[in-house]
């Protein structure tokens, strides 16, 4: 038999698990939930075709870091994209350099900078990486490591994008201008994309990322924009999260973005959030050279929540998973 102390115990001890239980469910349909992996997401919405190719790995089990090769792949072979792979515009000396990282859930990595002639700097990158002690390989010492590994010298300048130089060269006095697509289009729109950016998370929940571009159109020849550089470009770290950026590499350099962005989430962060505030950092040092340029950060934590931001409006990004294919999402900005 209970006695009446006993009573009130128990009676008490009801009442908090059953407030438990409602702040519980509260917090549940308060909060949006995280998406399960598999999980990939890109910049851009040629994203949406990269991603297709990753899910592709990533449904079947597949690793991450297989998956973010094969992504960006695609855009790096798309003739119609200008500012990826080998129909990218060329230098102001005529010449197309492409870069790329890679990286992948045990923190190794791989860059190829200002390679020519080869049409997949992302597989160079995974490459260097898995066959020699080294990070990053440039020039022609990229091209040659390539070569000797069985990748094929093609002729990058297309006629279409040799026109679009030429062209350049009629007015631009032989020197590059920072974010040359502004001047003629839109910021955001197809034709001011320069980067392709791509975070997956596999089934086993393992975090790799990928970067490839052709850099700013008709920049000096050597220029090497963020997309090849670890920490600018693309970070990844398993126990946390990934980051990747698009835009003036240049600005992204300075405030070392992608490894910021994850360590912004270390802290407690959103994606979103910490992707705002690398972007607030690059407005807050160059507010008047914020005005006239595009940078956008897009990240992915470890539980599986993603977000981006950006100066300028236009930016975009593609989300792929089991619930959202192809998925495509306007990121918010500053202005």
């Amino acid at each position: 038999m209970f006695n009446r102390r006993k009573f009130i115990q128990l009676s008490a001890v009801g009442a908090s698990l059953t407030a438990l239980s409602k702040s519980a469910v509260a917090k549940t349909l308060i909060s949006p939930p995280a998406s399960t992996p598999p999980i990939v997401i890109s910049t851009w919405d040629f994203g949406i075709p990269a991603n297709k190719e990753a899910w592709k790995v990533l449904e079947k089990g597949g690793r991450a870091l297989d998956a973010v090769e094969a992504g960006v792949r695609v855009p790096e072979a798309d003739m119609n994209n200008h500012t990826v792979g080998r129909a990218g515009y060329p230098d102001r000396d005529g010449h197309v350099t492409l870069d790329a990282c890679i990286m992948d859930e045990f923190g190794n990595c791989g860059s190829v900078a200002a390679i020519e002639n080869i049409a997949h700097p992302i597989s160079v990158a995974r490459l260097v990486m898995e066959k020699t002690p080294h990070v990053m390989l440039v020039g022609d010492g990229a091209r040659q490591f390539a070569l000797e590994h069985g990748f094929k010298r093609e002729k990058l300048l297309t006629a279409e994008s040799e026109k679009a130089w030429k062209e350049w060269l009629k007015t631009a006095k032989y020197s590059p201008v920072m974010n040359i697509e502004n001047k003629q289009h839109a910021p955001g729109n197809k034709y001011n994309h320069d980067t392709i950016g791509m975070l997956a998370i596999d089934a086993k929940g393992n975090i790799s990322g990928a970067c490839t571009t052709s850099g700013m159109a008709f920049k000096l020849h050597g220029r090497v924009g963020d997309s090849p550089i670890i920490g600018a470009g693309l970070y990844v770290d398993n126990e946390v999260g990934g980051a990747t950026s698009t835009g003036v590499g240049e600005e992204v350099i300075r405030n070392v973005g992608s490894f910021l962005v994850v360590e912004l989430m270390r802290q407690g962060l959103s994606p979103e959030d910490a992707c705002k505030e690398a972007v607030n950092r690059i407005i807050k040092k160059k507010p008047e050279t914020a005005k006239n340029i595009q940078v956008g950060f897009l990240a992915i934590n470890k539980k599986g929540e993603y977000g981006a931001y950006a100066i300028q409006q236009g930016f975009s990004f593609a989300v792929c998973n089991a619930d959202k294919q192809d998925l495509l999402i306007k990121g918010k900005s500053f202005y």
